[in-house]
């Protein structure tokens, strides 16, 4: 008998912009991450705490962010995933 194992793994719920991608997950953009002072030696975030897609999804603008300007890579990362699979367990039938 197959038995059907579902995981799923919520973010903490700080907000962003959500994404479909893949089966049974949400992507979401949080705080930006950049460090304005790197050059100097220094640590200094923007302060932005959400990312806002500048244009439509699809295009080149939905890769930047509305609030600050950076790229969406510089936003912390939060994903929403169900993960399915199953298995069949050891035959208990069998010593």
């Amino acid at each position: 008998m197959k038995k059907r194992v579902v995981v799923v793994k919520k973010s903490d719920g700080s907000g962003g912009r959500g994404n479909r991608s893949g089966s049974g997950s949400v992507v979401r953009y949080a705080e930006c991450q950049k460090n304005h002072a790197a050059k100097l030696g220094g640590f200094a975030v923007d302060g932005c705490r959400e990312f806002m897609a500048r244009g439509e999804e699809g295009t080149e603008e939905a890769l930047s962010c509305a609030a600050c300007g950076c790229h969406r890579n510089f936003h912390r990362r939060d994903v929403d995933a169900e993960v399915v699979f199953e298995y069949s367990p050891p035959n208990s039938d069998h010593h």
